[in-house]
């Protein structure tokens, strides 16, 4: 870690290790930026989650409702979301799209579009993604999309008839204790939580304790596929529930959306989960029940139940720009490290 900030692959990096239950590692590594007088960061400090959101806060959100019978996986998402529906006669794929699709990123929808270049509104934006072509045959092909984890935040929402902040807040953050989690912290906060990128295109300033994804910030901060703020130890204590059934989702709901989906044929993707394929940003030694999840702002989470294990990596490394991509050969030989420790120890 320390090598990695020496050569600029990010400023900043907050890491938890999680074996058995404990927690067996905590550090944190850089300033908030690479400049001499910014900040240093510590275990407490929060970090832009990125798309970790999507199964930490929705993911989790979809899990709750399941187990309560709100939700069926296989129910169409036009039954939920007319919305979506309303121009079927020129697509009736449309009609076939359901939430697991949605899950597990199979729906057909296209992977990104940057959709806040013209919608300005939170209601534009909704209505963008409402209206959104599909690009592939639903169930044809995965192509993670952050479009289709949107369209699932809307649908989670009207099942449970409440706001997706509100109810992860209640339901997974309070209940675990995770006190440091939350969407738009506080402006207090700000100059303590790592920026994510110098936006000179969209926003015009440093992004800095507001969400780095702009369609997200067109949304309010407030996304199903990214916004959410948290610190390593509140990622830690949200593995362990994942790693302990009965804790806060019965085991059989944790293997069913941890579970690699079958189909479309050569998927890495669970439901809302990703899995470790060849190569993996997961290292060499993550066994095949693990599952775990990346950010784009230079975040991750994985988890082994075999080994009872949970890696958590929290960094910025998109500032002050995302050109930089080195974390993408750092990440696997950090997991590949702390696990040779533990063996080896």
């Amino acid at each position: 870690m320390q090598e990695a900030i020496a050569e600029r692959v990010f400023p900043a990096a907050s890491v938890a290790v999680t074996l058995q239950s404990r927690l067996i590692a905590l550090r944190a590594f850089g300033q908030c930026t690479y400049e001499s007088h910014s900040p240093a960061v510590t275990p407490a400090t929060l970090f832009d989650l990125g798309s970790v959101t999507k199964v930490v806060a929705t993911t989790t959100m979809a899990m709750r409702l399941y187990e309560r019978g709100l939700l069926d996986l296989d129910a169409a998402v036009g039954g939920i979301v007319p919305e979506f529906i309303s121009d079927a006669e020129k697509d009736p794929r449309r009609l076939e799209v359901t939430l697991r699709q949605l899950l597990a990123h199979s729906s057909g929808f296209p992977a990104h579009e940057n959709l806040f270049l013209k919608a300005r509104t939170c209601d534009e934006l909704l209505q963008s993604v409402f209206i959104m072509p599909l690009v592939a045959n639903p169930g044809a092909r995965a192509e993670y999309s952050d479009i289709g984890f949107i369209l699932l935040g809307i649908a989670l929402e009207r099942l449970a008839d409440e706001s997706l902040d509100a109810f992860c807040q209640r339901e997974i953050f309070a209940a675990l204790g995770m006190t440091n989690t939350a969407f738009n912290p506080p402006s207090k906060l700000r100059t303590q939580i790592p920026p994510t990128v110098d936006d000179r295109s969209f926003r015009h300033r440093i992004v800095q304790g507001e969400v780095f994804d702009e369609n997200a910030s067109v949304l309010g901060g407030v996304a199903p596929h990214a916004g959410l703020f948290s610190t390593a130890v509140d990622l830690a204590q949200f593995a362990n529930a994942m790693l302990n059934p009965g804790t806060l989702l019965r085991r059989e709901t944790i293997v069913l959306f941890t579970h690699r989906e079958a189909m479309p044929a050569g998927t890495s993707r669970a439901l809302g989960w990703d899995t470790p394929s060849a190569p993996s940003q997961s290292g060499r030694y993550f066994g095949m029940a693990s599952f775990g999840h990346l950010g784009y702002t230079g975040t991750s989470l994985w988890i082994d139940p075999d080994r009872q294990l949970s890696i958590t990596l929290l960094t910025n490394r998109t500032w002050p720009d995302c050109s930089n991509l080195a974390i993408k050969h750092l990440r696997p030989r950090f997991h590949d490290a702390v696990i040779e420790a533990i063996e080896n120890s």
